[in-house]
């Protein structure tokens, strides 16, 4: 019959045998020491040199002292005195100067890794997760931070997400009470879009960066370039708003060519400019005037000129160009006037445009 456990080596009691007290206090002895296991430290090879009763080590290679030739040992002070316990595989305990926990393999103390965090199907923090969302947190605040050069890092911190081909996506969708606000990412294709919705379904692009050339697009932004596809006809002392009626491009429709105004969508700066290509009805010199002019009413500064030409079969051209803050809802207008004879605001040549710059 064995004298002692087969899993902590604890000493029996043995049949008749005298003085049982001492063989009953050795068993306890082991047990404080090794049930709820932990440890002062696990990497000292010396002995420290006041531990207090009950300090538990694992001595560590190269071992002198008191604890020379007891590497792997777990070393206790009690009594005023080392004792030491064999490890057997799979036992595992705390090191509390490191809060980390290290097991036994058999032959060396390792620390313990978690490998059932490897490879799960699904993980949550502080919520469900589930197949639609195998990865599911729910925090008030989270920090990614790089590992230093001096905890043996590089000091770097990138992540990354990967899809499988153009088509696909990868990106972060930015949500307000689970519906979806804002896209930043690879949608569709491989174009870095920031993109914004009112209703989860219908997605503007605010920002588009095309991936081989880099140049970035505003493909929302409000913008136009237009022009008078006739000659317009515009007396001498009377402002005429030119009919500016036909748009090479409009996005925003900001644009209205059937009342020839440019109407702001939003609240903002925006950049104009014009050209009025004229000619005039009498062969000495006349003046073309030409302004820019808010609602109807205000003319924009900056956005006035005036220039002459000296007879009929001369073309001039007047430069317009200016730049205002303008409120959802204002108007911007192209007008002219001859201060001597009267004449013709020319076809094609005469164009007007603008955009939001900020």
């Amino acid at each position: 019959m064995s004298q002692t456990s087969s899993r902590l080596a604890l000493p029996f009691i043995q049949a008749a045998q005298a003085q049982k007290h001492v063989t009953h206090n050795e068993a306890l002895r082991a047990l404080d020491v090794l049930v709820q296991l932990s440890f002062q430290d696990d990497a000292q090879s010396a002995p420290p040199a006041s531990p207090d009763e009950g300090d538990c080590y694992i001595v560590t290679s190269g071992a002198s002292g008191a604890w020379s030739g007891q590497e792997g040992q777990i070393a206790v002070w009690l009594d005023g005195a080392w004792q030491f316990q064999s490890a057997q595989a799979g036992w595992a305990g705390l090191v509390l100067s490191k809060g980390s926990l290290v097991y036994f393999d058999g032959a060396a103390w390792q620390p313990l890794s978690f490998s059932a965090l490897n490879n799960m199907a699904e993980l949550g923090l502080g919520a469900q997760a589930s197949t639609t969302n195998p990865f599911t947190a729910e925090l008030n605040s989270a920090l990614w931070t790089a590992r230093y050069a001096t905890d043996g890092g590089s000091g770097d911190l990138i992540q990354a997400l990967n899809k499988e081909a153009p088509t696909n996506d990868a990106g972060l969708m930015l949500q307000t009470g689970f519906q979806t606000s804002a896209l930043i990412g690879l949608f569709g294709d491989n174009r870095l879009r920031l993109s914004v919705t009112a209703d989860g379904s219908a997605f503007a692009d605010g920002l588009s960066i095309d991936p081989v050339t880099g140049i970035a697009d505003q493909p929302t932004l409000p913008r136009f370039s237009a022009y008078t596809n006739f000659d317009n006809y515009v007396g001498v002392g009377a402002w005429t708003k030119i009919a500016i009626n036909s748009a090479d491009y409009n996005d925003q429709a900001a644009f209205d060519a059937a009342t020839n105004l440019f109407t702001a969508p939003v609240e903002g700066t925006y950049v104009f400019g014009a050209s009025l290509t004229y000619k005039t009805n009498g062969n000495a010199g006349a003046r073309m005037q030409g302004r820019m002019v808010l609602n109807g009413t205000s003319v924009l500064r900056g956005g006035r000129g005036e220039v002459s030409g000296t007879h009929l079969s001369e073309e001039t051209t007047l430069p317009l160009g200016t730049l205002v803050s303008l409120n959802a809802g204002d108007t911007v207008e192209l007008q002219g006037n001859f201060r001597s004879f009267d004449g013709y605001i020319m076809a094609d040549e005469s164009a007007f445009w603008g955009h939001k710059v900020g």
